[in-house]
């Protein structure tokens, strides 16, 4: 119904009649057409007859209707306009191209998805190439471990330190810088290599350093643009991008590698981030309140269902580390990420020494982990969020679901001394990788569950671990098949797989532990 229709078919509350002069009260039996409408001066408006307007044309009678009617025109516009307005509200579907009523806040989830895409591309790609590079350079196992476990000096560095930032100066800047950073690192790689062995430490030390700030930078990003109905899928969509990374790097290295040499899969690879970067200029920024081309709806709905926070001034540190359960968690950390940046960067390795498969060959079964922890990251999480919602407590679905994360892939990492076709040993491997992914319902999920106004603070902490365990591990490797063989690398894995598994189900929690 139009403002026009709804404004005479309703009656406004009568005033004292004495308003208009006593003398001239209207006649009902005098009107031609009676008007539905009380007038604000208190007498209903009626279409007076030819004679009774030229009687009254003069006096304050006429000029007391003529400004009323006055009035009611000014409504009358008033109510078209609004009309107008609500009108093209709803029309702005058909008014706005569909390219552009895609919603922003999707676009900046995928944009972290294609980051976090480049960023296990850029970061695997050594992984294939350290064979050719190792046989050019003469690189022994323990040079080569040295080489892979220098990314992770710098990805120590900015695990905190990037939070930090990103909270300070906004996602986009710093999400910007970290693609920026490790993508002329990878560009540099072939350079450095030939420099030599301390030129190639430093630079991917550098590239760790950008790609230590992403995933602070993303989660400042999106707490800001996703509503928290929605953050669930966009968090699973993003960080699946490290695992479509990882497939898509081991899957083109090869190819490059065979058709133009090792240096073209850095500079290829080095070179994406540009374009990147110039999309992320022009469509990103760090908070909705600050995108000028933000429809008027989504900022409302951004705004509105997305929860504040109060800002954290000062962090409690005896308090977090006095708790048990925070130390479940760190160490959990660390004892998982052991085992899981050992098959990041050394499973090329094994494929090509012990199951004696080419260079290509070895980067496209690579891809089968992978794939597999993708689909079972989801499943997981599917599976944890229906256990939850049928009653099962948060601390028994954590504890279920990272005993999986541990044990799924200590019990395949044994069974590899045990097979002899190739086939059964990259089954072996894709399972235990499967099974790994169910710790991102395990302990990733954690640190919101226990302390969610300190969960970045947390997630620094137990990711620092975590990165210790792959400077570590990637060296520790590397010296183990120096001096002993594949089974000794796998043993050590599966033991911190089982010290894990006992520290997470003796002191872990889902409750809140800290507010």
């Amino acid at each position: 119904m139009s403002f026009r229709a709804l404004l005479f078919s309703s009656n406004f509350p009568k005033s004292p009649p004495e308003t208009i002069s006593t003398r001239t009260k209207p006649n009902p039996t005098r009107c031609l057409i009676r008007s539905p409408v009380n007038s604000p001066h208190g007498c209903r408006l009626s279409r007076l007859s030819a004679t009774e307007g030229r009687r009254r044309r003069s006096g304050k009678v006429y000029a007391d209707v003529r400004e009323i009617a006055d009035s009611l025109r000014e409504l009358v516009k008033f109510g078209d306009s609004l009309n107008d307005a609500v009108a093209s509200e709803d029309d702005l579907d058909s008014a706005v191209p569909w390219w552009e009523q895609f919603p922003k806040r999707w676009v900046i989830v995928i944009l972290c998805f294609s980051a976090f895409l480049l960023c296990n591309m850029d970061r695997v790609n050594m992984s294939i190439a350290i064979l050719p590079m190792s046989a050019e350079f003469n690189w022994n196992p323990a040079t080569v471990g040295l080489i892979q476990s220098s990314f992770f000096w710098g990805y120590l560095l900015t695990q905190i330190a990037g939070g930090i930032w990103a909270d300070t100066v906004g996602g986009k800047t710093v999400l910007g810088f970290g693609v920026v950073w490790w993508s002329i690192a990878t560009a540099l790689t072939p350079v450095a290599a030939k420099l030599g062995l301390p030129f190639l430490l430093v630079v991917r030390a550098f590239m760790g350093i950008g790609e230590g700030v992403a995933m602070p930078a993303m989660n400042n990003i999106l707490s800001k643009w996703v509503p928290v109905a929605e953050r669930s899928r966009s968090l699973a969509l993003v960080y699946s991008g490290m695992y479509l990374g990882s497939v898509t790097g081991l899957a083109f290295s090869p190819f490059l590698i065979h058709q133009f040499g090792w240096p073209s899969v850095f500079y290829s690879f080095g070179s994406l981030g540009t374009v990147w970067f110039a999309l992320w200029l022009n469509k990103a920024y760090s908070s909705p309140i600050e995108d000028p081309e933000l429809l008027p709806q989504e900022k409302k709905l951004i705004v509105t269902n997305c929860i504040s926070k109060q800002p954290v001034k000062t962090i409690p540190w005896k308090l977090i580390l006095s708790k048990p359960p925070v130390w479940a968690l760190i160490v959990s950390h660390f004892c998982h990420n052991w085992g899981t940046f050992i098959l990041l960067t050394w499973m090329p390795t094994y494929y090509h020494q012990v199951l004696k498969f080419n260079l290509t060959d070895s980067g496209l079964i690579c891809v089968l982990p992978w794939l597999t922890m993708a689909f079972s990251a989801n499943l997981g999480g599917w599976i944890a969020d229906t256990l939850v919602s049928k009653g099962l407590s948060v601390t028994t679905v954590r504890k279920i679901m990272q005993s999986i994360g541990f044990l799924g892939p200590a019990f395949f990492l044994t069974q590899l001394s045990h097979v002899n076709s190739p086939a059964m040993a990259v089954l072996c491997m894709a399972c235990s990788q499967g099974t790994d992914a169910f710790s991102q319902s395990g302990l990733y999920s954690n640190h919101q569950d226990i302390a969610p106004r300190y969960s970045g603070v947390l997630l620094g902490l137990s990711n620092t671990a975590g990165v210790l365990a792959g400077v570590f591990g990637t060296a520790a490797t590397g010296y183990i098949l120096q001096h002993g063989s594949w089974d000794n690398v796998f043993e050590v894995s599966v033991g911190l797989y089982l010290v894990g598994t006992v520290v997470w189900n003796l002191f872990s929690t889902g409750e809140k532990i800290l507010d």
